[in-house]
C-alpha cells in the first residue's frame, strides 16, 4: 500500500500538483510506524523538496523543513544538499549557509552547492568565506570545489588566496584534473598573472577547447594580442573547436590593432562555417566598416543584423548610426535613428557626432535642442562632440551657447576635456582674451590645454606669449608631445625666431596650425 502511495506522490510532485502530493504525504505519515518505514518518509520528503524547488513554492518548502526538524532528519546526508539547493533557489543564502555550516556531514557536496550559489549571485567574498569554513571543519575540497573557488578568487582578483588554493590543489592530487587546470588558467589570468597561466597551459598533458579558449581570452584581457593571435592560429592548424566567444575576441583584437580587414575576413569565415553571428560579432563588423568607410559591406551586415533579430538592440543600433555616419551616408544614419522607439543618451550622441564629423553644425545643434526637448540630459560626451566643430568652423554663436550650458551645470565642472574644447574654440575663433581668461580659471591643465592656447597666440602673431606658455608648460613638467606646425614665411627662420618676430598664421581656419590631439571621443563609448 505504501509503495503505491509513494508512487502517486512522486508522480504528482513531478507534474507540479503539489497539493495532491502533500495529501499523499499525509497518508504515508499516518500509515508508517516510528521506525519501520522511515525510508518512505525520507523518500517522500526528498521528492517533495525537489518539486518545491522546481516549481518555486517557498511556503510548502518551509513546511517540509519544519517536518524534517521534527522527524530528526536534519543532518541526513540525502536531505541537507536538497535543503541547501531549495533555499539557494530563492536566494535565501543566509538560511542555506546556516544549514550547511551547522550540519555534521563531512562530504563536500553541501558546501559545493553553497559556494556555487554565491558565485551565481556574484557574492564572491561570501564564497571565499564559505570555503575557509569548509576547510577549517576538516572537509576536503574536491574537483568541483576547486574550480568554483578559483573563479571566486579570479573575480575578486585575490591573487594571494588563489595561490593558497593552488598549493592545496597540488597537495590534494587534483592538480592533473582538466577542469581544475582550466580554472587555474582563468584565475591567474584574471589576477593579471598571464605568464603563470601560460606555464600551466604549456605543462598540461591534455588540453581541451576550454583550455585553448581560456588562454586566448587571458592574453586578450591583457591586450597581448600577438600571443593571442599566435595561439588562435595553432588552434586552427590543429582543428581544435573554437567557440563563438573566442572568435569574437580574436575578431575584436584585429579591430583594436587596426587590422579591420582581418576582422572582416574572420567574420566571413565564421559565416561560411555556419556559425551564427551574434550581436557582438555584428558590432565588430560594423566597427570595422566604420573605420575603413566600407559602406557596401556595412549595409550587408545591417541586413544580417535584421535577419538575426539584433538590429533593434541599443548597442547595435548605435553602431549602425556610427557606421552610416562615418561612411557619409547620413540619410540612412538618420533613418536608423528615427526608427528607434526609445533613444538612449548614447543613441543621441551617435547621431550628433555623425553630423559634427562632417561639419554639419546646424543639424548637430538642432539635434541637441531636440534631445533636450525629449527630456534626455546630455553628458560630457555630447558636449565634447559638438564643441570641436564650433572650433573648426569658428561658429561662436553655437559655441557660446554650449559654454553657457556647461557653466550652469555642476556635473561638467570637473571634465577638463570640455574646458579644453572651449579654450580651443575661442583660440581658433580669434577670441584669445576669452580663451586666456578661461585658461587662467582652470585649476587643472594638461598638454591639450596649453597646446590650444599656444596655437591661439600663434594664430594672432603673439609669439612671445606663446613662448612664455611653452616655457611654463616645461616648468610644470607637462610633456609637450602634441605637435604645432607653423607655416613659415622664411624657411631659414626657426619657429621660435618667427614667433619672437610675431609672424601670424595666414589662415586661422586652415591647417596652418595643426594641433595633434582629438577632442572628439569615440561616441559609442559612454
Amino acid at each position: 500500500m505504501l509503495d503505491s502511495i509513494l508512487t502517486s506522490l512522486r508522480h504528482s510532485a513531478s507534474q507540479g500538483h503539489l497539493a495532491k502530493a502533500f495529501r499523499s504525504f499525509s497518508l504515508i505519515q499516518r500509515h508508517t510506524s516510528s521506525s519501520a518505514s522511515c525510508e518512505f518518509i525520507l523518500f517522500s520528503i526528498s521528492s517533495l523538496l525537489s518539486s518545491c524547488t522546481d516549481f518555486k513554492s517557498l511556503p510548502l518548502g518551509k513546511q517540509l523543513h519544519a517536518q524534517i526538524v521534527l522527524s530528526g532528519l536534519l543532518n541526513h546526508p540525502a536531505l541537507v544538499p536538497r535543503l541547501v539547493t531549495f533555499y539557494s533557489a530563492f536566494n535565501s543564502l543566509v538560511e542555506a549557509h546556516y544549514i550547511t555550516e551547522t550540519s555534521n556531514i563531512l562530504h563536500p557536496l553541501p558546501w559545493n552547492l553553497l559556494i556555487s550559489s554565491y558565485l551565481r549571485t556574484e557574492l564572491y567574498k561570501e564564497a571565499l568565506f564559505a570555503y575557509k569554513q569548509m576547510v577549517n571543519k576538516g572537509i576536503r575540497p574536491d574537483n568541483f570545489t576547486y574550480p568554483s573557488i578559483l573563479k571566486a578568487c579570479g573575480e575578486e582578483s585575490n591573487f594571494g588566496f588563489g595561490k593558497e588554493v593552488h598549493k592545496s590543489i597540488n597537495a590534494s592530487g587534483w592538480d592533473r584534473d582538466l577542469f581544475v587546470q582550466n580554472a587555474l588558467i582563468s584565475m591567474y589570468a584574471k589576477c593579471g598573472e598571464v605568464e603563470v597561466a601560460r606555464e600551466i597551459f604549456d605543462q598540461m598533458p591534455q588540453k581541451d577547447s576550454v583550455s585553448w579558449n581560456s588562454m586566448i581570452s587571458a592574453y586578450a584581457s591583457m591586450g597581448v594580442w600577438a600571443e593571442a593571435f599566435e595561439l588562435f592560429g595553432s588552434m586552427q592548424a590543429n582543428n581544435i573547436e573554437v567557440n563563438i566567444i573566442v572568435l569574437n575576441t580574436i575578431a575584436g583584437g584585429f579591430l583594436r590593432t587596426g587590422n579591420c580587414k582581418g576582422a572582416l575576413e574572420l567574420l566571413s569565415q565564421m559565416r561560411h562555417r555556419g556559425t551564427q553571428l551574434d550581436s557582438v560579432a555584428v558590432l565588430i563588423g560594423l566597427g570595422a566598416c566604420s573605420d575603413i568607410s566600407l559602406l557596401s559591406l556595412g549595409m550587408e551586415i545591417h541586413g544580417l543584423a535584421i535577419r538575426n533579430w539584433c538590429s533593434g538592440c541599443d548597442n547595435v543600433r548605435n553602431a549602425l548610426i556610427t557606421m552610416y555616419s562615418r561612411c557619409k551616408d547620413l540619410r540612412h544614419a538618420n533613418v536608423v535613428f528615427r526608427l528607434a522607439e526609445a533613444k538612449s543618451i548614447i543613441t543621441w550622441n551617435s547621431i550628433i557626432s555623425g553630423h559634427t564629423h562632417w561639419d554639419q553644425s546646424e543639424e548637430a545643434s538642432f539635434l541637441f535642442r531636440e534631445m533636450l526637448s525629449s527630456g534626455v540630459k546630455p553628458n560630457e560626451v555630447t558636449i565634447a562632440s559638438i564643441l570641436p566643430l564650433c572650433a573648426r568652423i569658428a561658429n561662436l554663436q553655437h559655441g557660446e551657447e554650449f559654454h553657457c550650458y556647461i557653466t550652469r551645470r555642476e556635473q561638467f565642472k570637473e571634465y577638463l576635456l570640455l574646458w579644453n574644447a572651449l579654450v580651443d574654440m575661442y583660440s581658433r575663433s580669434g577670441k584669445i582674451s576669452i580663451a586666456k581668461r578661461l585658461f587662467n580659471l582652470l585649476s587643472q591643465k594638461d598638454e591639450v590645454t596649453y597646446t590650444s592656447l599656444i596655437a591661439g597666440h600663434a594664430i594672432q602673431g603673439e609669439g612671445r606669449a606663446a613662448i612664455e606658455l611653452f616655457e611654463e608648460m616645461i616648468r610644470f613638467h607637462i610633456k609637450p608631445d602634441h605637435k604645432l606646425a607653423y607655416k613659415q614665411n622664411d624657411p631659414t627662420v626657426s619657429w621660435k625666431q618667427q614667433l619672437e618676430l610675431g609672424s601670424p598664421c595666414k589662415d586661422c581656419n586652415s591647417t596652418s596650425v595643426e594641433i595633434d590631439h582629438h577632442l572628439l571621443p569615440h561616441h559609442n563609448q559612454n
